[in-house]
């Protein structure tokens, strides 16, 4: 199937996952994961109308951002080092893989150098794997207050990458502590978070049942990876 068949077949799935979570067809935000992918593969679905891009490799995205159109969103969701933030920030329109205070610390730092303000997402861990980042739940409840001083930071929200498992249904119960803990911390913070960026290729539908604003794909519309 061409990959545009595929972004189109996503996009009807999306919208069929996002009725029958009872919510607006615009309450789900669809970001083609283009990792990997060259220029000429992503361009053919920006053609067709995909306006928001995610890279996992600063160094990848930098490269394509000039040579794509101008009016895409880019979000970085893989790590992010502390010696690579000048390179990023004002660059992305969201960091979403900020995982620890320190790393919010110098994008904020960084940020106030260049007089803007960056959106960031929150990486927040579940399932307990100690080889995957992200702040741990009672972690973040901590450290908010510290972070919420932040001038130049914009939290948008969270982002989280369940435990790997068998069948997708199986990663739901991730995404609703995700969720929950989201609404705590609204409720402890007062700031409101009112993205929830979880669900990629093999779980997405399930994330949207629980509450994601966001999900992230990659394979299931550009195929396998190159």
């Amino acid at each position: 199937m061409p990959i545009v068949e595929r972004w189109r077949v996503i996009r009807e799935q999306i919208d069929s996952a996002t009725k029958a979570s009872g919510r607006e067809l615009s309450a789900v935000e669809l970001l083609a994961v283009s990792k990997t992918y060259p220029s000429e593969v992503i361009a053919e679905v920006i053609a067709a109308g995909q306006r928001s891009l995610g890279e996992n490799r600063v160094q990848e995205a930098l490269e394509k951002m000039p040579q794509l159109e101008d009016e895409i969103s880019w979000h970085l969701i893989g790590p992010l080092q502390r010696n690579k933030v000048r390179k990023v920030v004002g660059k992305f329109a969201c960091l979403q893989g900020v995982d620890s205070l320190k790393l919010a610390q110098t994008i904020d730092r960084v940020a106030g150098e260049l007089g803007i303000v960056q959106s960031i997402f929150l990486q927040v861990k579940v399932g307990g794997e100690e080889t995957k980042s992200g702040f741990e739940f009672s972690e973040l409840t901590a450290q908010m207050d510290s972070l919420c001083l932040l001038s130049n930071l914009r939290i948008g929200g969270l982002m989280t990458i369940p435990p790997p498992v068998f069948e997708p249904e199986e990663a739901r119960p991730y995404f609703a502590q995700t969720r929950e803990f989201r609404d705590q911390l609204e409720t402890s913070s007062g700031l409101k978070l009112s993205q929830l960026s979880m669900g990629m290729s093999g779980d997405y539908e399930g994330a949207i049942a629980e509450g994601s604003t966001m999900v992230r794909i990659g394979s299931a519309i550009f195929g396998r990876r190159v």
